[in-house]
């Protein structure tokens, strides 16, 4: 699994591959070489099927594939053959993962030694707590904001925490286990974070609901690309595809997102693939 000298840090999120379009986009992703890996930061779908498909296609064409879950994935769909809640269903797509070959966040970090290298890629699973909210207000109001408005997240009706009593607990408890993990790699190895979810707040400031940000994160990971090291971090969820910098590093959101959306913003022709590492995009 180590990276050649020509090979490229690719990666892509948000492919949504129930959408036929951007089925028909996953099929034509190819590598530019036979050394290139691909970090597939969540939502790839939301049937369990789907997820082994895209991410079965994906590893046949690249050198090594990783991935970190999105809040689909973690969906229970009344119509999914799996009907798997929770913990479970995140497990049972980690051995779905396993069995293809594609690295989960369960499994140890594989280092990139290609260009820019080494580095330690970590795939990351923390959910969020509806800490991103407004200053001064509870969880119980931001949610009373959200009804009013109308702007709730689906997972509050299809992402079950079992057997976590919420959604915030089991985050908490994903919390728990991920630090430990990147405590335990090597400190002298700089990272590239992999979350669904950015670790920081500030992307969800251009929001064009702001209601939707307490379920993009937890303000628990703001230091996380300091205090581990991260030559780069790699999100998707916003579905709002663009490079930041926060205290110096490279905060990428990689997603392909809807198709109504790249429509909409003039996004159809952009590439689906974006390197990361060690070049990334500037913009």
């Amino acid at each position: 699994m180590s990276g050649m000298a020509n090979g490229k840090l690719m990666a892509i999120s948000d492919l949504h591959v129930a959408y036929p379009e951007n089925r028909k986009i996953v099929e034509k992703l190819r590598p530019e070489s036979d050394s290139d890996w691909l970090l597939v930061a969540g939502d790839v779908g939301e049937f369990v099927a789907d997820v082994e498909w895209a991410l079965g296609l994906l590893n046949e064409r690249f050198a090594t594939v990783v991935w970190a879950p999105g809040n689909h994935e973690l969906w229970t769909p009344k119509d999914d053959p799996v009907t798997l809640r929770g913990e479970a269903r995140y497990r049972h797509l980690v051995e779905v993962c396993r069995g293809l070959g594609v690295l989960t966040p369960e499994d140890p970090y594989a280092v990139w030694r290609g260009p820019g290298g080494p580095v330690t890629i970590a795939p990351l699973f923390v959910l969020y707590d509806y800490t991103f909210r407004p200053p001064d207000t509870t969880k119980e109001e931001a949610m009373a904001w959200a009804h009013e408005t109308g702007v709730v997240c689906t997972d509050e009706f299809l992402l079950h925490p079992d057997p976590y009593p919420s959604r915030d607990a089991w985050c908490r408890a994903r919390l728990r286990e991920t630090r430990a993990r990147l405590d335990a790699r090597d400190p002298d190895i700089p990272t590239v974070l992999v979350n669904h979810f950015p670790l920081v707040r500030q992307p969800t400031d251009i929001l064009r609901y702001p209601q939707f940000a307490q379920w993009c994160g937890t303000v628990e990971t703001a230091d996380w690309h300091l205090k581990y090291n991260a030559a780069t971090v790699v999100y998707g969820h916003l579905h709002i595809p663009r490079t930041t910098w926060y205290d110096g590093v490279r905060f990428q959101e990689v997603s392909l997102g809807y198709p109504r959306e790249r429509r909409m913003y003039g996004r159809e022709d952009a590439p689906p693939l974006r390197e990361v590492f060690p070049s990334g995009d500037a913009s």
